[in-house]
């Protein structure tokens, strides 16, 4: 039941939010591939939390 409960932990997720809008930290090397990959994870998550909003604007105006 544990393994269950493991895999709808939430806390990583909010953590990966915290890390892709954070500034680089100059100590962790990075490379091309993986500063695409944050900035598309921004794009998306930004897109993402305005549709969430468009979507509760229109529900509250019907």
């Amino acid at each position: 039941m544990n393994k269950i409960a493991d895999y709808f932990r939430i806390g990583p997720v909010f953590q990966y939010f915290v890390r892709v809008f954070r500034k680089p930290d100059p100590n962790h090397p990075t490379n091309a591939n993986l500063r695409m990959m944050h900035g598309i994870n921004r794009i998306s998550i930004i897109m993402f939390l305005f549709c969430v909003g468009v979507m509760i604007f229109r529900a509250c105006t019907r």
